[in-house]
């Protein structure tokens, strides 16, 4: 998949916002940048009531694959998954997401799981976890 990236801050409830257009997915400015100390995050949609968004195939990636992120500096910076993870929305993991790393890290974050009608959200969110190897 191949995407643009949009700045994402923190929504009203001080969770991280996502984007306004299921077509791209964000880069949350409140984390590090991708290739940076620390773990990058980036957050797209699974999909949308018209069909399948930006991260719909997100669950396809496995340990060994390779990410890249262009960068705003012109510089591409290359991440391998070591992880990938669903956790249900209310058992988040936000430290291994957001905490400290010894590495520059990368967090792609979409929906999963089964599709709660009544809230009209998914129960569960996908993540990716992946460790930079190396800017080109």
């Amino acid at each position: 998949m191949e995407t643009a990236l949009v700045r994402l801050g923190l929504d009203a409830a001080s969770a991280l916002e996502a984007p306004a257009d299921f077509a791209v997915a964000g880069w949350f400015i409140h984390a590090p940048t991708p290739g940076e100390l620390g773990p990058a995050i980036i957050a797209g949609h699974v999909d949308s009531k018209r069909g399948p968004a930006v991260f719909f195939r997100l669950h396809r990636l496995v340990p060994g694959d390779e990410i890249r992120v262009e960068r705003a500096d012109g510089r591409t910076a290359v991440f391998r998954v070591v992880a990938v993870e669903r956790h249900a929305k209310e058992a988040f993991p936000t430290a291994a997401v957001y905490g400290d790393t010894d590495h520059a890290a990368l967090r792609l974050i979409t929906c999963g799981g089964a599709f709660d009608r009544a809230s009209d959200h998914y129960r569960e969110n996908l993540i990716v976890f992946a460790r930079l190897e190396g800017i080109r």
